[in-house]
């Protein structure tokens, strides 16, 4: 490592350390420089400014309609074919197997950010800081400011936001939505399933001290159905579309 680059490296550190708002608090960040020292990036305070912000934070990033701009790069508008939502599982059937698969995924990241890396970036954060940026991104799918409150069902963004604060259970709640829609090749069915079974697998692996979690998990177990009202009345007519292979 040549001299000019631990001196810069130095240098920044004095800077971040310098500085008043800053304090003591840092998380490793960026590349090495000599003597083993890296560039620190300081951790936000938890005022509640700065937690408010995350949260309004956490629901512009789910409000990102990864699915309906996915469907654009194919000159499909989304909105208009199939279901008409935005979700992964209307790319699947409209777009394409890997394009549904690319959804799914996104729309899990924007889940799985706010509830579990979000908090790493605050200074002592609160322990409900997690769940709430996580809801908060739920609610940024299903009711996206840029669509006009028109979104998905958030099934995906739920998944991964639990993945984050309560990975066993959607492990089993994936397992149960993967076998049913391998069974049944409906994945609304296998969205509701899950959805039921989130929650109770976190109280029988974990009980019911954590309340707050508990009852979250109720919640958007209840919310993901309601969503799903609709196919909920197929699925009882028999007109319910099966998900079929695409490319």
């Amino acid at each position: 490592m040549s001299p000019s680059n631990i001196a810069i490296g130095k240098i920044v550190l004095e800077y971040v350390r310098s500085q008043p708002e800053c304090g003591t608090n840092f998380i490793a960040f960026g590349w090495p420089f000599g003597g083993g020292q890296r560039i620190l990036w300081r951790m936000i305070t938890n005022s509640p400014l700065h937690l408010t912000l995350l949260v309004v934070a956490a629901y512009l990033l789910g409000a990102v309609p990864n699915g309906l701009l996915i469907a654009r790069l194919k000159g499909i508008n989304l909105q208009q074919v199939g279901s008409g939502n935005i979700g992964a599982t209307n790319v699947f059937r409209c777009v394409g197997k890997g394009w549904g698969i690319l959804a799914f995924v996104l729309d899990a990241v924007k889940g799985f950010v706010p509830a579990f890396a979000l908090p790493l970036l605050v200074d002592s954060a609160p322990g409900w800081l997690g769940l709430a940026c996580g809801v908060t991104a739920v609610a940024g799918h299903n009711w996206p400011v840029w669509l006009k409150f028109k979104g998905g069902k958030g099934v995906s963004t739920s998944a991964g936001m639990l993945l984050g604060i309560a990975p066993a259970a959607v492990g089993i709640g994936f397992l149960v939505f993967a076998v049913t829609v391998v069974l049944t090749r409906w994945v609304s069915l296998g969205s509701i399933l899950a959805a039921i079974a989130v929650p109770v697998a976190h109280v029988a692996l974990h009980g019911t001290d954590n309340r707050l979690l508990t009852g979250a998990l109720i919640v958007m177990g209840v919310l993901v159905i309601w969503k799903h009202r609709t196919n909920i009345r197929r699925l009882l007519n028999g007109t319910e579309p099966r998900i079929v292979g695409q490319k």
